[in-house]
C-alpha cells in the first residue's frame, strides 16, 4: 500500500487541480444547481458536471493503466524502491490532474464538440473533475489488488457495456479526439439521433 507521504502529496495534488480549475472558472457544481450521484445523459447540460456518469468507467480504466505505468517504472526498473504503489499512486494522480485540467481549456472543449459524439459538451464541473480524479484512485486500488488478468477483463467489459449503452468509451474517444473516423462518427450519430 502506498505510504503516508505519497498519500499525502497526492491528495495536495487533487486539491492543487481544485484550486487551478476553480481559477479557470470552472463551475464547482452543475450550473442546474443539482449534485447527482449519477447522471446517464451524455448529450445534456448535466454531462460531466456530477459524481458519476457513463465517463466514469473510462477514469477507473485511467487508474489501471497508470498503475500499469507504475508497476513498469517503479518495480520493473527498480526506480524509487521499486515500489508500484508507494509513488505509483502519486504518479497516477498527477497524471489524472493534468488531464483533468486539460480537458477543461478551450481547445480540449472545442476539440470535444467538433469530432466526438459529445456535440454539447462544456467541461467539467470541479466536482466532476475531483470526482474523477476518485474514481482514476479506484482503479488504481482495484489494478492493485487484483489479479492482472481479472483487471484487463473487467476494463475490456466496462468498454464494452458503455460502447453498447452509450455508442462511446475510452477507447472510442482517445480515437475520436487524435484521428477522428467519419464511420465511427457515423456509428455514434446513429444512436442520438
Amino acid at each position: 500500500m502506498p505510504d503516508r507521504v505519497s498519500i499525502l502529496v497526492s491528495f495536495g495534488i487533487a486539491l492543487a487541480t481544485v484550486l487551478i480549475l476553480l481559477a479557470m472558472d470552472r463551475p464547482p457544481i452543475c450550473t442546474c444547481g443539482d449534485v447527482k450521484l449519477w447522471h446517464g445523459d451524455i448529450n445534456s447540460s448535466g454531462n460531466s458536471q456530477h459524481i458519476s456518469d457513463w465517463y466514469t468507467p473510462s477514469h477507473i480504466i485511467h487508474g489501471m493503466i497508470f498503475y500499469a505505468l507504475g508497476w513498469l517504472l517503479f518495480c520493473k526498473r527498480g526506480i524509487g524502491g521499486g515500489s508500484a504503489t508507494r509513488w505509483g499512486i502519486t504518479l497516477a494522480v498527477a497524471l489524472e490532474a493534468a488531464w483533468e485540467i486539460a480537458e477543461n481549456t478551450p481547445f480540449v472543449i472545442d476539440r470535444y464538440r467538433a469530432v466526438t459524439v459529445n456535440w454539447g459538451y462544456s467541461g467539467d464541473s470541479v466536482l466532476n473533475s475531483f470526482a474523477d480524479l476518485g474514481w482514476m484512485s479506484l482503479g488504481f486500488f482495484l489494478a492493485l489488488r487484483l489479479p492482472g488478468k481479472v483487471t484487463i477483463a473487467l476494463a475490456i467489459l466496462m468498454e464494452i457495456v458503455v460502447a453498447m449503452v452509450v455508442r462511446d468509451n475510452l477507447t472510442l474517444n482517445v480515437i475520436m479526439l487524435l484521428f477522428p473516423l467519419d464511420s465511427i462518427a457515423e456509428w455514434q450519430a446513429a444512436g442520438h439521433s
